[in-house]
């Protein structure tokens, strides 16, 4: 039986690739901040969920990550969702360092935990959600854009350092767009707008098939080759906002 862990699975996304890889047959490990949305989800199939609270700001992070690897029986594929993101013209500083804490320093000590447990088993599949936000620097929202390039490059970087170790572990990089999760303002209208369901069934597809870097969806991808065919200078003066 294959094994997976799921870091950010209370909700949105990561919830949905958990209930799709149960359906699958796949034994599972799903971790987030919100003890009772993971009891909700252990309850869909108690013989094959294990639970862990954890939180990615914490430095007891990788601990508690060790121990739902355990729980599990171990991992083949790893899986990180978590993330948050607003937008931020003000440039609030708390908004703008919590963004950061999460994103670039959480997103940090889960995936190199991660690529170490692989790295003594000898392989693995290493997963992350980032975000066609990290292709181009977005003014409406300045830290999560930087942000999801840093996770584009780290795991970039790792995929690197995999194959100059001669590492049979394999990297994912998943790019979706607009997602209806709670981390979108609710009062704001958002184009090409997806629904977790979809979308998480188009992430598991990708992982089956190993994709390298998949984005979520065709739309989106269409949208990240046109615009980057922009110049820098045209670039920042553009107006996005939604």
């Amino acid at each position: 039986m294959k094994r997976a862990v799921i870091i950010g699975a209370t909700s949105g996304i990561g919830r949905e690739v958990a209930k799709k890889l149960l359906d699958e047959g796949w034994r599972i490990g799903v971790a987030g901040r919100r003890e009772e949305e993971l009891k909700t989800l252990q309850a869909l199939s108690p013989g094959r969920v294990s639970i862990q609270t954890l939180d990615v700001t914490r430095e007891d992070a990788p601990a508690r990550l060790q121990q739902l690897i355990g729980q599990t029986g171990g991992m083949d594929l790893f899986l990180l969702t978590s993330g948050i993101g607003r937008q931020n013209t003000e440039l609030q500083p708390e908004t703008e360092l919590r963004t950061v804490e999460t994103n670039a320093l959480g997103f940090t000590r889960m995936v190199t935990e991660a690529f170490r447990y692989f790295r003594e088993r000898k392989g693995g599949h290493l997963a992350v959600i980032s975000s066609v936000a990290g292709t181009r620097g977005l003014g409406a929202a300045p830290s999560y854009s930087a942000t999801k390039r840093f996770q584009n490059t780290y795991i970039e970087a790792l995929a690197q350092l995999a194959h100059m170790e001669k590492l049979p572990v394999r990297f994912t990089d998943i790019r979706p767009g607009f997602v209806a999760t709670h981390l979108l303002d609710g009062s704001k209208r958002y184009p090409m707008l997806m629904q977790p369901e979809r979308v998480a069934a188009q992430i598991v597809r990708a992982l089956k098939r190993g994709r390298r870097i998949a984005v979520i969806d065709r739309r989106y991808a269409w949208l990240v080759f046109f615009w980057r065919l922009i110049p820098s200078r045209l670039w920042v003066r553009m107006t996005l906002r939604t």
